[in-house]
């Protein structure tokens, strides 16, 4: 059964309880619905009051719930716990007035983790600024392999109330988790969790780049058995060396590089694992070859390490997990091969949104031309051009904050050929392409990488790069 068909016959810590759901949408709706089940007085708050915050609102006030749209400053009198979506900035009036009266927040997550059975599958979870879905789905892979019954959840789309209370039953579940849900999921423990890697992103919402990663770093709270970190990303490695574990749970990291004892990594070609084997000082277990990833970038090997490291850790077999990574299919605009024409291939990676994305896909070519830009969201670029400008061909840049890129390429990539498109309309893209194919030679990769949100010329990163794909194959026509 769904979220909101709990019955109100289970006995339940809400009864009777004055709940505050901050925020429609995605999370409050289902919050809202099984929090009024379980026999809550419920009001939801929410800051818009558009024709579909009407509609949400319409379906919730027919079960009995109270919605307040227009409103999500002021805490309703009476409130004793707020559920919040995970959105929701920490500084809003609504949770500075609630700390103010002792009441407590929780997110969907924190509430989903309390509503869990006695005998609830455990949680493998991940987070990171880059990469989480893409890890998620691999060890979502990497358990099925395994025969196990399982299911990739939370930030990535399944709501882990859906998942936490419906009919079908499982036995581990791989759980995406952004740094607002962690925020607010105070008593999250997780079996296993991993930290892929951090970089400054989101900070209008957390404040700071400590507040940032010691939000991330609550994902380690807890832990029974293994606490995964990049070698390469020595931020993650000082939150495990920070977190308040269970007894007996190990630190493993993942590397590119040769693994030492305890640590999964690359040798030969070979995903090798020298933390979950009996003796781990002299031995090594093969796992996959670094062509069954898919596909075999840099980041995205440090991904699938990532996934077999959190499965190992479940005890999942070394042929489940190169099973599970050869069924692994990535999701659209994540480093995804359009086309060749004339010796050049094309390459969506719009999900690249932000410059940590954008350099890990740099890496992975060899001679790029650069399509880039879009809203910048405090971004600077100057980092991402030192490191990537010997692989740049040239660049075409678009979008609101080109200007920022243009610059930082003058400043560290001066030979590099810049077209710079002044057109916003989602016609650019077809413009950019076009002058891409002009300056590619037969070996490069023309590259959708933008560094940037989308939402100045696009709906989301998915028309954009639909938009860079479709303009691909009229041009190869």
């Amino acid at each position: 059964m769904g979220s909101g068909q709990v019955t109100s016959s289970v006995p339940s810590e809400f009864q009777g309880k004055h709940v505050t759901v901050a925020g429609l949408g995605v999370s409050g709706v289902p919050a809202a619905k099984v929090l009024h089940a379980r026999g809550a007085v419920v009001t939801v708050v929410n800051d818009g009051d558009d024709a579909r915050a009407r509609e949400q609102a319409a379906e919730l006030e027919a079960l009995g719930v109270t919605v307040r749209l227009g409103d999500g400053a002021t805490l309703p009198e009476g409130t004793e716990l707020i559920v919040t979506a995970p959105g929701w900035k920490p500084d809003k009036p609504l949770f500075l007035a609630a700390a103010k009266a002792d009441v407590p927040v929780w997110g969907d997550v924190e509430l989903a983790w309390r509503l869990r059975g006695p005998d609830a599958a455990p949680w493998l979870a991940v987070t990171g600024t880059n990469g989480k879905t893409t890890t998620v789905q691999m060890l979502a892979s990497i358990l099925a392999a395994a025969g196990l019954r399982t299911a990739a959840v939370g930030n990535i789309g399944v709501s882990l109330l859906d998942a936490v209370l419906g009919e079908e039953e499982y036995d581990v579940l791989a759980v995406e988790l952004s740094s607002y849900q962690l925020h607010w999921a105070p008593s999250l423990r997780a079996h296993s969790a991993a930290v892929l890697n951090l970089a400054p992103d989101h900070l209008d919402w957390h404040g700071s780049m400590e507040a940032y990663a010691a939000d991330k770093g609550r994902i380690y709270a807890g832990n029974r058995v293994a606490c995964v970190y990049n070698v390469a990303d020595k931020l993650t490695e000082d939150l495990v060396r920070e977190a308040d574990v269970e007894e007996g749970c190990r630190a493993v990291g993942f590397t590119l590089g040769t693994p030492g004892p305890s640590q999964l990594g690359v040798v030969d070609g070979i995903l090798v694992d020298r933390a979950f084997v009996e003796n781990r000082h002299k031995s090594a277990q093969e796992l996959a070859e670094v062509s069954d990833v898919n596909p075999p970038a840099p980041h995205n090997i440090a991904n699938a390490l990532a996934a077999a490291a959190l499965a190992r850790a479940y005890g999942v077999p070394a042929t489940a997990v190169r099973d599970g990574l050869r069924a692994f299919r990535p999701d659209a605009h994540r480093i995804a091969h359009v086309a060749d024409i004339d010796g050049v291939a094309y390459v969506d990676d719009s999900k690249a949104t932000n410059t940590h994305a954008t350099e890990a896909s740099l890496a992975s070519y060899e001679s790029i031309v650069w399509i880039a830009g879009g809203l910048a969201k405090g971004a600077t670029f100057d980092e991402l051009v030192a490191k990537s400008a010997k692989r740049l061909r040239a660049a075409v840049l678009i979008g609101a904050d080109r200007a920022l890129i243009r610059e930082a390429l003058a400043r560290h990539a001066p030979e590099v050929p810049v077209v710079d498109l002044e057109r916003t309309d989602t016609g650019a893209m077809l413009q950019a392409v076009t002058e891409a194919k002009r300056l590619a030679r037969p070996g490069d990769t023309v590259l959708l990488a933008p560094a940037c949100a989308s939402m100045d010329m696009f709906t989301n990163y998915n028309q954009r790069g639909d938009a860079f794909a479709a303009a691909v194959r009229e041009l190869g026509a």
